[in-house]
């Protein structure tokens, strides 16, 4: 196979000498007194870069998001207003408390929760907004703050694919009550599985942290819990690569924005597609690489994936609106509040994230470009 044709991957990460020898140190030494050492480095220098107090290293986000339910107390009855276009992993935790998601349109530019649409859903049983930085674009948190405020309600920012975001000048995760990120090895900042859950909440963080260690108090030493709950904990070694990570984060930031740069150079001047937004006061971290082709073009995501594939290159495909997967099957009141024809929906049908890992460089990016410019073209 020529060099010209070699599989095309979607997403990898960007892993130096300094993160194997952080996880080789962690390996031999991030043990006894020194067990947590690195989680602590590691949760130390994410809260100094969001701008958070508290930061919690855990396996992954989903535990994060579940954390965070759990520790505000919401449960049945309760309901979470929630994006119908994400995936699903934002929302599963809502199910794992026993409360309901109720699922609401997106914005058609960022791709991100309707403020107008979460106001129309608020009920007496309204106890949460989980809103999603979807694709590394932010939601409109000035107003998701102002009805949170308003309403009396928990505000989740799910930024698991915004890391390296701003809005306002503040860093993605740091304008909810609690925000949680995710370090899946497709992610910007990556340690194989991971999360993290950040908050300025000192009682909401003492809470999470006695939750997620099977209902012991930090510094039990007695093995005496006070209630049934969660193990939710990182392994060192995790924390080792993502501490390596974190001391990168500049250059993966900048260098997630520069493969973004490069294919809106080769494909801006395509008629009815629409990328990664940017507006005024943000500034998006392009975790992944999205288009948006009109439905004119008369390719849906999966013939766009298809395409691509037989040129041996990989793609995803946007996330599937939640309310149209079996998962959420027969779940009327979740859907009661979305409109006939959601905007997701259109838009969800058409995406696609082109391959946007670290490993793209400017004669790959040239291939796919034009590999997708001549799937719409023809």
């Amino acid at each position: 196979m020529a060099a010209s044709d070699d599989f095309i991957p979607v997403a990898g990460p960007s892993i130096t000498d300094r993160e194997v020898e952080y996880a080789a140190d962690a390996a031999r030494n991030a043990w006894y007194q020194n067990h947590y050492s690195f989680n602590a480095r590691f949760e130390t220098l994410f809260a100094e870069t969001i701008g958070v107090a508290h930061a919690v290293s855990l396996p992954h986000c989903t535990a994060a998001i579940h954390l965070a339910l759990a520790a505000r107390g919401i449960g049945p009855g309760d309901e979470v207003i929630v994006p119908d276009v994400t995936w699903i992993a934002s929302i599963a935790p809502v199910d794992y408390v026993g409360a309901t998601p109720i699922f609401v349109d997106i914005l058609p530019d960022t791709w991100c929760i309707d403020p107008d649409a979460v106001e129309a859903a608020i009920t007496d049983r309204t106890k949460a907004i989980i809103a999603v930085d979807l694709y590394g674009s932010m939601a409109d948190w000035r107003r998701l703050r102002k009805i949170a405020d308003r309403h009396g309600l928990f505000l989740l920012e799910d930024s698991a694919e915004a890391l390296g975001s701003t809005y306002d000048d503040r860093q993605a995760g740091s304008h909810g009550d609690v925000g949680v990120f995710s370090f899946h090895g497709s992610k910007t900042v990556a340690t194989g599985e991971g999360g993290m859950l950040v908050t300025g909440d000192p009682a909401l963080f003492a809470r999470v942290m006695t939750l997620r260690d099977h209902g012991r108090p930090p510094g039990d030493r007695f093995f005496i819990n006070t209630e049934v709950a969660f193990k939710y904990k990182m392994s060192a070694v995790q924390a080792a690569l993502g501490l390596a990570q974190m001391e990168r984060f500049d250059e993966l930031i900048a260098a997630k924005r520069k493969i973004f740069a490069s294919y809106k150079e080769r494909l801006g001047d395509l008629q009815g597609v629409a990328f990664n937004a940017e507006p005024e006061g943000t500034e998006n971290s392009f975790w992944m690489v999205t288009v948006i082709p009109d439905a004119e073009y008369g390719l849906d995501k999966f013939a766009i994936m298809e395409e691509l594939k037989a040129r041996n290159i990989d793609s995803r495909p946007f996330f599937s609106p939640l309310s149209t997967i079996p998962a959420y099957e027969g779940r009327q009141q979740s859907k009661r509040f979305l409109p006939a024809q959601p905007k997701g929906h259109a838009i969800a049908n058409y995406g696609v994230n082109l391959p946007s890992g670290y490993h793209m460089d400017e004669a790959k990016i040239d291939r796919v470009a034009k590999a997708l410019s001549d799937i719409l073209r023809k």
